[in-house]
């Protein structure tokens, strides 16, 4: 692991919005454009609550295997 964030969300807002604004906050303090949710990720995120964004996720090159994000309630 080379960097770790968390986003602490206790909006009353949906699952899915407080997803998205964690990944954006995440890109923001990496300094990332924005992954592209294919297929494979919105499944694996199904499943599991947590996904894994490849470099054919990103349209930039990226310096790092993948972006992982995870689900995690307490």
């Amino acid at each position: 692991m080379l960097r770790d964030f968390v986003v602490c969300d206790e909006d009353e807002d949906t699952r899915t919005h407080k997803i998205f604004r964690a990944l954006e906050q995440a890109c923001y303090e990496f300094d990332l454009s924005r992954p592209v949710w294919l297929d494979a990720n919105i499944a694996e995120f199904k499943r599991h609550a947590k996904t894994r964004f490849s470099s054919d996720n990103f349209v930039d090159s990226i310096d790092f295997d993948y972006l992982e994000m995870q689900v995690i309630e307490e």
